[in-house]
């Protein structure tokens, strides 16, 4: 009676499980997973590089270049394209900067502008030795000229930039990266070594020469000028003229069309000096003193010839503290000042050191 009671209770109970599972509220659907942001969804720091290709694009330009040839048999003359390269706005006078080797042995060069415009081009000025060039382009509303940091801010390793030009004809291309070094050197024209340059690992390519170099607020930090790479294509060294140089070269080729460097009023050469230097004297061999120049008027010593000899006089073995090895590093030091900056310069003669205050004067 008892088992019969039982199971008669546990069939009661599985029944009812039953029927409460069958008419149980139907619970809620789990609401879906949240989407990954879409394109409208950006990092600040993506928003800020957008805001400066935008703010700069229009100031970068595409340069392409012919140059005149003459037909062997016909001796008729023609032009055919030599190549391109990129450039900006330096001023509301129309100027455009780019390297001098994008427009070495052009006889014509035409800016396209990023609305689509097409300006001929002329040639204002050129100096190899910091591969800097000016164009001219005129017409109506002109882009703005890149903003420049004020004068005496630096640039430190590590620093974010950006560069825009157009490698390999693909117009108005940006990337970007950081300063990986400063102060770098390259082979320049004449065998000239251009120094002060900065490294970045910014991609540049054949085709980004003479295009800007911007920090990341958009403001022209140097002029991309060339890449270390054994295929020809950016291997992340890429090399910019610092600001700071155009600065001071850029206005010179506007108003005389070439460079001239600010001058101690000495004279050097280059050959004699190299080969006094492999004879193991460093240094600049002074060769020429004005007479009654300020550097006359402090002693300074030009070498002499006697008895088909040369006769060191004074030697400038350091500006400023600075060490001078040979003229190169005389030149470079110097070309970083300015016309009426006065310098000390260290002078060598028969082994005797002493130190002479010149005064800058306008190169020639």
């Amino acid at each position: 009676m008892r088992a019969s009671l039982a199971g008669a209770l546990l069939t009661l109970l599985l029944v009812a499980a039953f029927l409460a599972g069958r008419f149980a509220a139907t619970p809620e659907p789990a609401p879906p997973a949240a989407l990954p942001p879409g394109p409208a969804s950006l990092e600040p720091e993506e928003s800020r590089t957008i805001a400066v290709f935008r703010a700069a694009r229009d100031s970068v330009v595409a340069i392409t270049t012919r140059t005149r040839v003459v037909d062997p048999f016909t001796r008729r003359t023609g032009e055919t394209p030599l190549g391109s390269g990129s450039g900006f706005l330096w001023d509301a006078a129309g100027h455009v900067v780019t390297n001098d080797h994008v427009i070495q042995r052009a006889s014509r060069a035409v800016v396209q502008l990023a609305d689509g415009r097409s300006l001929e081009a002329r040639v204002i000025g050129r100096d190899p030795t910091h591969d800097l060039a000016v164009l001219r382009i005129e017409g109506q509303d002109l882009p703005a000229p890149l903003p420049r940091p004020e004068a005496g801010e630096g640039l430190e390793v590590g620093q974010s930039v950006l560069a825009i030009g157009n490698p390999f004809g693909l117009d108005w291309t940006l990337t970007t990266g950081i300063v990986s070094a400063l102060d770098r050197e390259l082979p320049g024209d004449g065998g000239r070594a251009i120094r002060g340059l900065i490294q970045t690992d910014a991609a540049i390519n054949p085709g980004n020469s003479g295009g800007p170099l911007l920090d990341a607020r958009g403001r022209l930090v140097g002029v991309n000028t060339a890449i270390f790479s054994p295929s020809g294509a950016s291997a992340g060294i890429g090399f910019a003229v610092p600001v700071a140089t155009v600065a001071r070269v850029v206005p010179q080729l506007i108003e005389t069309g070439r460079y001239s460097p600010p001058s101690l009023g000495l004279g050097f050469d280059a050959r004699i000096n190299a080969a006094v230097n492999r004879q193991g004297l460093s240094g600049a061999l002074v060769l020429e003193v004005a007479p009654g120049s300020q550097a006359a008027r402090a002693g300074v010593e030009p070498a002499r010839v006697a008895r088909g000899r040369l006769l060191p006089g004074d030697v400038v073995v350091a500006i400023d503290g600075t060490p001078v090895e040979n003229l190169d590093d005389l030149l470079a030091l110097v070309d970083r000042r300015r016309a009426g900056e006065a310098v000390t310069v260290t002078l060598s003669r028969g082994g005797r050191l002493r130190e002479v205050e010149l005064e800058l004067i306008e190169g020639r």
